[in-house]
């Protein structure tokens, strides 16, 4: 089977030739990227771990590197003679992962998933151990670890209703996969069942909870909160409505909502952030159609003009910490059939949550928030509108949510410390000394 996978991510590479080409003349630091990939580590990276032991974290983009922070200040607390080095996927993700994991000793892009680069990386790396974060398989990569002898541990564990269905298609691959990985922490009973059935070993399965009930890279002071008020020119507007990793066709959705609200609430503004911050200025001229100045977050200078009800955050990092500046938020992906996406960032800030029918990325999460009257579901865009102004028009309903919302976080954390733990049994089952 891996010589049939090994032919087909050739032919797909070779057939992104022209593509990769055209990326290296017009898109601004991709050489380097594709150079990390190919196994030319910055020499900055090098030198850090020159002798030293290095432990391997895997994250493929935003939503995983949300997770890998608070475990990699853990790992450095409990570890502090380890290195660290993250690697990701995605463009977006190493922004992320250098905003929030100062931490780590490197950041890195993922070696493409061939067998000569991914050895070459392994032996110029030298991990004592690969964490894997969510679902990051890669088979090349694990086959190696493997034969190099590196244990490999998944921790924040999560398999999705799509990706069973995905797995299934070629069960008897997956399992031999995961055969490759030594322990598995899952973020719920949900996901270790998912595992067993695609093939894990049940007595190395363990249910540790979220790494993301422990995020702090979003903590916010009062302080802090009053000058990003001031930053946005909201300090004196009510409700102020964040609608969080928005996708097309709920873009429409938010600004009609909005311009009801506006309606009643003529100081009402609204901060939205589309889930691809490429696509900031297409958001922005969609908003000038619903009758509505707006203003992307890269293009302000300064505090945003009474006359600008609405801002376009286009950059990456800042939502989770600007989810505090909200009265009501919108967490979108749930609008459209994309799953959702992560309702933690605006619970850790005591908020109430609105979220759209399709939550199946998150169903474990939702089911738990909405079942404490933390996070309302709405069918589509009208009840969405129907629910933002009834919250408008019952503050004390919001706060409750809000309250609701801070005693789940409490009540979760801790994962962060159980699969560190999990991590200390790993190296001392391989007589490792970090």
């Amino acid at each position: 089977m891996y010589w049939i996978y090994n032919v087909l991510l050739i032919i797909y590479w070779i057939g992104l030739i022209p593509v990769i080409l055209y990326r290296l003349a017009f898109e601004e630091g991709f050489y380097e990227r594709i150079k990390q990939s190919a196994g030319y580590m910055p020499a900055s990276l090098l030198k850090k771990i020159e002798g030293r032991r290095a432990i391997w974290v895997h994250a493929a983009s935003v939503g995983e590197i949300v997770a890998t922070s608070p475990l990699v200040k853990e790992v450095k607390k409990e570890f502090p003679e380890a290195v660290v080095v993250v690697s990701v996927v995605t463009a977006t993700g190493h922004a992320m992962a250098h905003r929030i994991i100062p931490e780590a000793e490197g950041i890195i892009f993922f070696p493409l998933d061939l067998p000569y680069l991914t050895r070459k990386i392994l032996h110029i790396i030298k991990p004592i151990t690969i964490l894997l974060v969510e679902t990051e398989i890669w088979p090349n990569f694990l086959r190696i670890a493997e034969s190099e002898k590196i244990p490999v541990m998944m921790v924040n564990g999560r398999i999705s209703d799509r990706s069973m269905k995905r797995y299934r298609y070629i069960s008897a691959f997956t399992k031999e996969m995961l055969s490759s990985i030594e322990r598995f922490c899952m973020q719920s009973s949900f996901d270790a069942d998912h595992i067993s059935r695609l093939g894990a070993d049940v007595k190395e399965i363990t249910v540790t909870g979220n790494m993301k009930y422990d995020q702090t890279y979003a903590t916010v002071t009062d302080e802090e909160k009053q000058m990003l008020l001031d930053e946005f020119g909201f300090g004196h507007n009510h409700p102020i409505i964040v609608a969080g990793s928005t996708h097309k066709g709920e873009e429409d959705a938010v600004f009609e909502t909005f311009k009801q609200v506006l309606e009643e609430y003529p100081q009402a503004r609204l901060l939205i952030a589309p889930r691809e911050i490429y696509r900031g200025h297409d958001v922005q001229a969609l908003a000038k159609k619903y009758g509505l100045s707006a203003i992307c977050r890269s293009d302000m200078i300064e505090p945003v003009h009474g006359t600008i009800p609405v801002v376009v955050l286009d950059t990456i990092g800042e939502l989770g910490r600007l989810y505090s500046l909200g009265d009501i938020i919108f967490v979108g992906g749930s609008l459209v059939k994309t799953g959702g996406h992560n309702i933690l960032e605006p619970a850790a800030h005591g908020k109430p949550i609105l979220v759209g029918p399709h939550m199946f990325n998150f169903k474990e999460i939702f089911n738990l928030l909405n079942s404490r009257n933390a996070c309302v579901q709405v069918k589509n865009h009208s009840a969405l509108t129907d629910m933002v102004l009834h919250l408008c028009k019952h503050p004390e309903l919001a706060e409750e949510m809000g309250r609701n919302c801070l005693n789940i976080i409490r009540e979760n954390r801790g994962a962060t410390r159980r699969n560190t733990k999990e991590l200390r049994q790993l190296f001392e089952s391989h007589h490792i000394i970090p």
